[in-house]
């Protein structure tokens, strides 16, 4: 680390907006706003509710404008949430509780500040820098002065190439598990809701699908609506369901002894936060793939794409039978949570019980369309949780990676190396 500059923040910043202080006036459509809420490290939480006016958007940024590769960081509700700007959110408004940083050209390249920011040595050194107890946040002058050490320009930037290279790949995973799911939804749907095959047999048109797919649906509706032939029936014909064991908080540990444990906290994630040693008897493992519930708060059907862990309690499993795909089965159960979620009186949370998923029902085509839409849909979801693992992999690269290239540790060709061995 012999070329390695230490120095203070302010020396090395363009430009620090700190819109702190108040916020801006709520507006029903507008810019979004982007604050402490939404920011986060993994990546901006969508949709983002809060919003200020379109014609009200230069009247509060008069501290100055974001430009695409500025670096917004939270001050407080958590502090040091960590993102980078993009021609997509760029012209987000800047909201209470972040600032946006801006590197001086040819001293402090802005990818690598946010890499810096986000290592676990600077994060140290940020709480370090921090004020309060209960709610720790940085004063915009404890901001400033904050330690930093980096490399030659041209080393940050390679470092921020690297790194950022892998964060693309994660991110081209989302983006494409979105397209698959809502390919899968779409066919579903077409098949399952809209009932398109039979509509379009009953007006007449020109069969869109294979010849041997096309005879399989009937040439009409019944007096409910339905295609001819199909039933609605118990969701317990097409799937079982696994409740997760009440295993013990004290026995659980965050130095990863033992197996990982899935509440529901850990759902949107995917990343159980706690471990456990105890073996419950009535213990479940969650295997990627499988569809996850909470049972608390929301009930949004996971398809589950982390690592194997137990099942702990108020979560559930909704498991296929066999000939049943995981996409007709998540596909159907989807809107009936929904419904629960919406129609639920609680005083504080509410609650998702045995008795509300007893009455779920589905509808059943025949065996042969069935069949044929598992081989046509599953495809989907397999993809997808392949996408999530490599992900999944890849961060974990990332976060082996960052703090030994922030700390000159390892060097950029070494790193190098490592990325491509991984891929």
């Amino acid at each position: 680390m012999t070329d390695w500059h230490d120095d203070i923040l302010e020396n090395c910043l363009e430009i620090l907006l700190d819109y702190r202080g108040k916020s801006p006036p709520k507006a029903s459509v507008g810019i979004p706003v982007l604050s402490a809420k939404v920011v986060k490290t993994s990546g901006l939480l969508q949709p983002i509710e809060q919003k200020i006016a379109f014609d009200y958007y230069a009247k509060w940024m008069v501290r100055g404008l974001p430009h695409v590769g500025d670096v917004v960081m939270t001050t407080e509700g958590p502090m040091g949430e960590v993102i980078q700007l993009t021609e997509e959110t760029v012209q987000y408004a800047l909201g209470q509780r972040i600032v946006c940083l801006r590197g001086k050209s040819g001293i402090l390249d802005n990818t690598f500040l946010r890499y810096l920011l986000s290592s676990p040595s600077q994060q140290n050194i940020l709480e370090g820098y921090s004020t309060g107890t209960t709610v720790p946040g940085i004063s915009q002058k404890a901001l400033r002065s904050l330690p930093i050490s980096y490399p030659p320009f041209d080393t940050q930037r390679q470092i921020g190439i690297l790194l950022s290279s892998l964060d693309d790949k994660i991110e081209l995973n989302r983006r494409t598990n979105e397209t698959l799911e809502a390919m899968a939804r779409a066919l579903f749907r077409d098949w399952f809701v809209d009932f398109g095959p039979t509509r379009a047999k009953m007006a007449g048109e020109a069969p869109y699908l294979a010849p041997e797919l096309w005879e399989l649906f009937p040439d009409g509706l019944d007096e409910e609506g339905k295609p001819e032939g199909w039933n609605f029936s118990s969701i317990y014909d097409v799937a079982s369901v696994v409740y997760g064991a009440p295993f013990a908080s004290s026995l659980f540990n965050t130095q990863s002894e033992g197996i990982p444990l899935v509440r529901i906290r850990d759902l949107p994630s995917e990343k159980p936060s706690v471990w456990t040693t105890e073996v419950h008897p009535k213990g479940f493992k969650i295997l990627p793939g499988m569809i996850v519930v909470g049972m608390d708060g929301e009930f949004r059907a996971h398809l589950w794409g982390g690592e194997e862990a137990w099942l702990n309690q108020r979560v559930c499993v909704f498991q296929p039978k066999d000939g049943i795909s995981s996409v007709f089965l998540r596909e159907t159960i989807i809107p009936q949570l929904k419904f629960i979620e919406d129609t639920e009186v609680a005083t504080t949370v509410i609650h998702l019980g045995k008795g509300d998923i007893d009455a779920f029902k589905t509808l059943l085509p025949s065996h042969e369309i069935m069949a044929s839409f598992s081989d046509l849909a599953q495809i989907y979801y397999d993809k997808i949780v392949l996408n999530k693992q490599e992900g999944r992999s890849l961060a974990q690269l990332r976060d082996l990676l960052l703090p030994k290239l922030m700390s000159g540790e390892i060097s950029i060709r070494d790193a190098e190396k490592m990325v491509e061995d991984a891929a």
